[in-house]
């Protein structure tokens, strides 16, 4: 099993063991990243790293995982986004009794 170096954000210079580092890369921009919990104080650490480093650390025994953008990044928004003023109205609506019949009022023929 190989020893390995890393860096801990509250700690400083930490030394584990290839099983506890977990390799993550993503299948659609190749973007990898090593996350691990310091043996020291238990701090979560994420670093991104470089191709050529992901196969190092896979090649030494550390578990790789791979994930993928989610779906809705890919989507077309054709909607303005939502304001500060936006919210305050929303939230002035539910205070009101006939507040489900008012926003089905206002978002009628909005989705469909």
């Amino acid at each position: 099993m190989a020893t390995i170096r890393a860096n801990c954000d509250h700690c400083g210079d930490i030394e584990m063991t290839s099983r506890d580092l977990t390799v993550r890369v993503c299948r659609d921009n190749g973007v990898g990243t090593y996350c691990f919990s310091c043996p020291l104080c238990r701090q979560i650490g994420v670093r991104e790293v470089e191709p050529r480093v992901v196969e190092l650390l896979v090649s030494s025994g550390v578990r790789l995982e791979t994930w993928s953008l989610p779906a809705e990044l890919g989507e077309e928004h054709c909607t303005v986004p939502i304001t500060h003023d936006d919210l305050l109205d929303f939230h002035a609506l539910l205070q009101t009794d006939d507040w489900m019949a008012e926003l089905e009022e206002l978002t009628r023929g909005l989705l469909g």
